[in-house]
């Protein structure tokens, strides 16, 4: 029987050392074939011109602008939002069927297919707004607020019951509890949600080749919201699949990783910090 048993373990031991290792072979293999295909286009004329046909030069500023300026506009409209819905079925809603309801169609709308929520944003703000960065913005706020009200629920519901009582004990309204004692116990893993929400908002192509277009037009925070532009990803199909440059493209992907890989780092960084904070 110990024999039996012995035997079993090792064979789990070693079904799963192999899991991991291709796995982590497997990612090896791709992010340094990126890297390997990318790192050599790039450089700082890449990063700082836009693309030219009278001298047949290709940059990305404008994508990485364009990118920049979809990020922030999305964010602007999903934290108050997503933030916003969390604290209100956590902290003041009282008909728990209502809220479970929610949270269940909340976690559907975050495993539809992003070319689904692209043909929504379509319809109901490219044909209002036009093809602009707004409309992409407007869609992938609407991808992301499931994410951002989930992420933040779950923060909210580990904040202890004991620091709300405390807090209404001595006195304080219900709000008051909420800023000063609920929303900073649980603010790690609000950011945190923040943080990787960005990180989709970088990654996202389908939704914004429906609704913010394919230019590489250089423009202001406020001229570019309302005109077409390619975000990083957009860009990256559009050099590799239209135009056939897969150099340019690998340098693209290339970008996106170490970004991706930043905003991981960021994420834990800031987990890391907060737990520091609580703890003492």
């Amino acid at each position: 029987m110990t024999i039996r048993r012995n035997a079993y373990v090792w064979t789990v031991r070693v079904l799963m050392w192999l899991a991991v290792g291709i796995t982590a072979a497997l990612t090896a293999c791709i992010v340094g074939y990126v890297l390997i295909q990318g790192v050599p286009n790039i450089s700082w004329k890449f990063l700082s011109s836009k693309p030219s046909y009278l001298t047949e030069s290709i940059g990305i500023l404008p994508d990485i602008l364009n990118t920049v300026y979809i990020v922030i506009a999305t964010l602007v409209v999903v934290i108050p939002l997503g933030v916003g819905a969390a604290v209100y079925l956590t902290e003041y809603a009282s008909n728990q069927k209502v809220v479970g309801i929610i949270e269940y169609a909340a976690e559907a709308l975050s495993g539809i297919p992003s070319i689904i929520y692209g043909l929504v944003g379509m319809l109901m703000f490219s044909n209002h707004f036009g093809t602009c960065l707004t409309a992409g913005a407007l869609t992938l706020a609407i991808m992301n607020l499931p994410t951002i009200m989930r992420n933040t629920q779950e923060s909210l519901k580990t904040v202890p019951q004991s620091y709300r009582e405390g807090a209404f004990g001595l006195g304080a309204g219900k709000w008051r509890v909420i800023r000063t004692v609920v929303l900073p116990n649980c603010l790690d893993g609000v950011v945190t949600g923040c943080i990787l929400s960005v990180g989709r908002i970088l990654g996202e192509s389908a939704a914004l080749l429906f609704t913010a277009g394919f230019a590489h037009s250089l423009n202001g925070f406020f001229e570019g919201l309302s005109s077409a532009g390619a975000t990083l990803t957009v860009a990256l199909y559009v050099y590799a699949k239209e135009q056939g440059e897969f150099g340019v493209a690998f340098a693209i992907a290339a970008i996106l990783m170490v970004l991706a890989f930043g905003i991981n780092l960021a994420a834990s960084a800031v987990t890391k910090h907060f737990q520091k904070k609580n703890a003492v």
